[in-house]
């Protein structure tokens, strides 16, 4: 099977399994996230097979709806992509990736480096930010039954791992903890451009809600 084929059947394989996927975390964020990820190997040097595998497979399991376990998404692609043949080595490289993508409040610290998991993590943060950004924040908001916002209930910007899986706060708190923070958190150049442009739009969404949320527009 050559690179092609098997990621037209990579395709199709998490096609099927995020079929009923939430819909930030669904087939296409998977696609956002993957042209994405093509868009800044153009400017890299890069195994662009892993980079397509990694960004094609980084949620086929998030543990946000899986009980929190960070287990199943490897074992998944591992299994998966045993099936297709594919060389140990690269499986090694897709499911490093897949272990070391997530924010995770932001304090984790990564045990697995490489070209290839900077590039699909920025990526996969680019989906995080901007208008889809937003969208996929209120989406997820409305999906735990949070609030919008809750002027009593301020962000908390210096969250553990558990702090952070565990957090139920408003939406508009997560724009604080993670969101805005993404665009200095960026590995590549090409990642850093595209951020700080969607960067600007949430800047400039919050400071509409606010001004609707006071009554003053």
């Amino acid at each position: 099977m050559n690179a092609s084929q098997l990621i037209i059947k990579t395709i199709a394989f998490v096609k099927e399994k995020l079929n009923d996927a939430e819909g930030g975390h669904d087939w296409f964020h998977i696609e956002r996230v993957y042209k994405n990820a093509l868009l800044i190997a153009k400017d890299t040097d890069c195994d662009l097979t892993v980079v397509q595998l990694g960004a094609l497979l980084h949620d086929i399991a998030d543990s946000k709806f899986h009980n929190g376990d960070e287990t199943i998404g490897p074992k998944t692609a591992r299994a998966f992509l045993e099936a297709q043949n594919v060389s140990e080595e690269i499986i090694i490289h897709v499911v490093n990736i897949i272990e070391n993508i997530s924010y995770k409040g932001g304090n984790f610290e990564r045990k697995f480096s490489s070209v290839e998991l900077d590039l699909v993590q920025d990526a996969d943060r680019l989906d995080a930010i901007g208008a889809i950004g937003v969208a996929r924040a209120f989406n997820y908001g409305g999906f735990k039954n949070r609030a919008l916002y809750n002027p009593e209930i301020a962000p908390v910007t210096n969250m553990t791992k558990e702090e952070y899986k565990k957090n139920n706060a408003p939406t508009i708190n997560h724009f604080y903890e993670k969101l805005l923070l993404l665009k200095d958190k960026m590995n590549t150049a090409k990642g850093k451009e595209i951020a700080a442009e969607r960067h600007r739009f949430m800047e400039s969404f919050l400071a509409q809600f606010y001004a609707e949320w006071e009554g003053l527009k």
